[in-house]
């Protein structure tokens, strides 16, 4: 009986009804916090593992160019998943590909064994997911407050992730860390299917005939795609992707760059990992939607691409790692504001039924960074050295930033006109 109530068009209202809805968001927090605390936990694991297996920097760049192929073509078909289905099937999905992941990780004795444990990172989208429940559960004009409490939670998660993973696998050894990561999210799981409700969105579900007539079409590249044609979308995007590659580029090798440049020990660069979460802990908690409530976001959007390019040129001249922890602070910042605001930007103009399928091509834009970063990022650091990414990030930044604020200033003069 209280299955059926769950499934019918009152109770997906009823979701949004004020005590329940704040207990679906905070739970959703507690379960995005958890997905990020495992994850931060396997970065403290795999470019330790790799190079103990005989990987040098060139293979590990090929490693998590894998990961972010399989995640790319995963990100769109997973939003897309989600709106057909529901956000609880979608991160259902994404918890029970995590437990394989880690638990593979945990098995892995060989290079092949660890190109394979990657494969399951296709469906791993926890943290987009719970940006779908918070999307569909808030309303416009709070959303980019609500995206970036979920970078508070992303913030817990690195600092707990980070200390976690480096002391497990520093006095346990990796395989025992990985499987605590496999462990913690069964645990996830558990708490989607018994907490996430089975629809999210402020509609009827379908019913059993429209559920068979659109199976096929979770992969209609069409349907993803024409997203692109609504007003601002691609332009936003655009941005995202050119804007936002230095940074990704400087943030999947950073393993390598604590490893080699800094000359960082697994501990010691998980307590780096969690000074990062704690920057992005204040920020994403008690900056960001005070600045959200200010100003506008397009405002905000150029500030945070104008301090990376500051913040490209401060890597420029960064010689120890105690540079760059001063360097941190404005990178983070910029680098939360710029995320939390593109997302929120996009998600507003696309209805609310395909919110999630904007979601996983947000989640996309990361994967592409993530694929094409390592070889970009192997080549610079290889010939030209650290202070190469730097260099980009300040240079393409200060481009976008003057091409927007350009734009800006001729939209201010022909609405005055």
């Amino acid at each position: 009986m209280s299955r059926v109530k769950s499934d019918s068009p009152t109770a997906v209202t009823d979701v949004h009804t004020g005590s329940k809805m704040q207990r679906v968001i905070y739970v959703t927090y507690l379960i995005a916090v958890l997905d990020i605390t495992w994850m931060f936990l396997q970065f403290s694991i795999t470019p330790y593992l790799a190079k103990k297996l005989g990987f040098d920097t060139l293979w590990i760049g090929y490693l998590q160019t894998m990961v972010g192929v399989v995640q790319l073509l995963g990100g769109p078909i997973f939003g897309r998943f989600a709106d057909l289905f529901g956000a609880r099937a979608a991160m259902c999905l994404s918890c029970a590909a995590s437990v394989v992941y880690y638990g593979l990780l945990a098995i892995a004795d060989s290079p092949l064994m660890l190109f394979i444990h990657k494969l399951p990172a296709v469906l791993m989208h926890g943290l987009p997911g719970a940006q779908m429940v918070v999307t569909d559960l808030t309303e416009p004009d709070k959303r980019a407050d609500a995206l970036g409490k979920l970078g508070l939670c992303f913030g817990i998660g690195m600092v707990a992730g980070s200390t976690l993973g480096g002391t497990l696998s520093t006095r346990y050894g990796g395989t025992f860390a990985a499987c605590v990561a496999a462990g913690g999210s069964f645990i996830s799981f558990l708490l989607v299917w018994t907490f996430i409700p089975k629809h999210t969105k402020i509609q009827a579900p379908q019913d059993n005939t429209d559920k068979k007539s659109n199976v096929k079409s979770v992969f209609d590249l069409g349907e993803i795609t024409r997203l692109m044609k609504f007003p601002g979308v691609a332009k936003t995007f655009t941005v995202k992707i050119i804007s936002g590659l230095p940074s990704g580029i400087f943030q999947v090798m950073f393993s390598v760059i604590a490893m080699n440049f800094f000359q960082l020990a697994p501990e010691q660069n998980g307590y780096l990992m969690a000074y990062f979460g704690i920057v992005s802990m204040v920020i994403q908690g008690g900056v960001i939607g005070r600045l959200t409530s200010k100003y506008s976001e397009n405002s905000l959007l150029l500030l945070s691409i104008g301090m990376s390019s500051l913040v490209g040129l401060a890597q420029v001249f960064m010689a120890n790692v105690f540079q760059f922890c001063f360097i941190v602070l404005p990178m983070m910042f910029s680098l939360s504001v710029f995320n939390v605001i593109t997302d929120s930007m996009l998600t507003k103009t696309v209805p609310s039924s395909d919110t999630g399928t904007m979601l996983g091509l947000c989640a996309s834009v990361q994967s592409l960074l993530r694929t094409i970063g390592p070889t970009i990022g192997g080549f610079l650091y290889h010939n030209y050295g650290v202070a190469s990414f730097g260099f980009i990030q300040f240079v393409v930044n200060m481009v976008v930033f003057v091409f927007m604020l350009r734009n800006m200033v001729n939209s201010k003069d022909e609405h005055r006109e």
